[in-house]
């Protein structure tokens, strides 16, 4: 039972470090692990550059080992600090980790697969998490609630103008033909969308009086279907304004942005230390 207790205790340390924000320690490795991300990005980009790598290889090489091998560590630290490994494994951030651990292993088979490495600029999501320092980390989690509560009518939002770019699309089809660069009504449909997002990059304009008058108003409605999605998901910003989160990580489904008065998971209900 003390051998147990022991157990869980070590791995509940390394779970406190790795996977938390809030802590000394946790502040420390994320900050740590950013440091090794951003280096190791750097030297895949600069062992890019034929005339670097020729005068440094020998460096650029040891050191990216280096990072490598530290990763691997970290990988397994994650791994064993958790209750149920699984979830962390097939995780998005479990994927990306073993995507950015494993490509300097295959340059050892497979040559220029090390280049792969830049993968590692998508673990700078991280960052997220250490921002806890400031303010930013608030925001950032009231952003994604709001993002989440406010999908449904973003998705409605966006079938609606697909519809409307269809509609427009084949309108502009049947008015300015073939002659005039409206080849098909999926070519039309594509300059709506151009046009409807004010990126108007030229390649197809009417040329018709009718066509043209048709082309100013949906130049107009792109400015104000652009503020909707905004105003959405403001909305939803207010009301998470009320709703306080921390990067308290559950060790057993990995699930964070529980509230700070919280003492167990909102996902599995397992209690949160």
């Amino acid at each position: 039972m003390k051998d147990q207790k022991q157990n869980t205790s070590w791995r509940h340390k390394i779970h406190e470090v790795i996977y938390e924000a809030d802590t000394n320690g946790g502040k420390l490795f994320d900050v740590i692990l950013l440091i090794a991300i951003l280096a190791s990005v750097v030297l895949v980009m600069l062992e890019s550059v034929e005339s670097f790598d020729t005068k440094y290889h020998r460096f650029l090489d040891i050191s990216e080992w280096v990072i490598t091998f530290l990763f691997s560590i970290e990988y397994i630290l994650r791994i064993i600090s958790i209750k149920n490994p699984i979830k962390y494994i097939f995780s998005f951030y479990g994927i990306i980790d073993l995507l950015s651990t494993i490509p300097k292993y295959l340059s050892l088979f497979l040559v220029g697969s090390h280049n792969l490495a830049a993968l590692r600029a998508l673990r700078l999501l991280r960052i997220f998490r250490i921002l806890k320092l400031a303010r930013y980390i608030g925001a950032s989690n009231r952003l994604l609630v709001a993002l989440r509560a406010s999908k449904a009518k973003i998705a409605v939002f966006l079938f609606f103008v697909v519809i409307i770019c269809i509609i427009l699309g084949t309108v502009m089809y049947m008015i300015e033909g073939e002659e005039n660069g409206f080849t098909s009504i999926p070519r039309s449909v594509y300059w709506a969308i151009v046009t409807l997002t004010t990126v108007g990059y030229g390649d197809i304009a009417p040329h018709t009086p009718i066509g043209q008058f048709i082309a100013s108003i949906i130049m107009i409605m792109g400015y104000a279907i652009i503020a909707i999605p905004t105003g959405i998901v403001s909305t939803e910003i207010v009301k998470a304004e009320k709703i306080h989160t921390n990067t308290q990580s559950c060790p057993n489904c990995l699930k964070e942005n529980h509230n700070d008065d919280a003492d167990f998971c909102y996902n599995c209900g397992h209690k949160i230390d």
